[in-house]
């Protein structure tokens, strides 16, 4: 089923994590991010590349859908964590939220 398109009944529970694969993003050692959350895939986490989300200074990019969540500088490192953390046990890691998307959770509120 393509993006933007009515999610079936067996879709409903699914996350999806999309990673650019866009010039900036694969310069910044996106394709490794992307090797790492392979690892994670399944019937019910969905692993898809995406082109450029307009993001670039802050490359590699992560995605978290159906929550908007972004992460961004995601290393290798840092996928084990996102999954664990955020992906099962629904808290997001907020070192590597993305400052401009998720603003409430910078040093703006200390």
């Amino acid at each position: 089923m393509g993006k933007g398109s009515e999610n079936s009944p067996e879709e409903v529970n699914c996350r999806y994590v999309w990673l650019c694969q866009h010039e900036s993003c694969t310069r910044q050692g996106s394709a490794q991010v992307l090797a790492a959350f392979e690892a994670y895939a399944s019937e019910t986490l969905k692993v898809e590349t995406v082109g450029c989300q307009g993001q670039c200074n802050l490359a590699p990019t992560v995605r978290v859908l159906p929550d908007e969540t972004w992460y961004c500088r995601v290393k290798p490192e840092d996928v084990a964590e996102i999954v664990e953390s955020h992906l099962q046990g629904g808290e997001t890691v907020q070192r590597l939220l993305h400052p401009r998307i998720h603003w409430q959770y910078q040093y703006y509120s200390e």
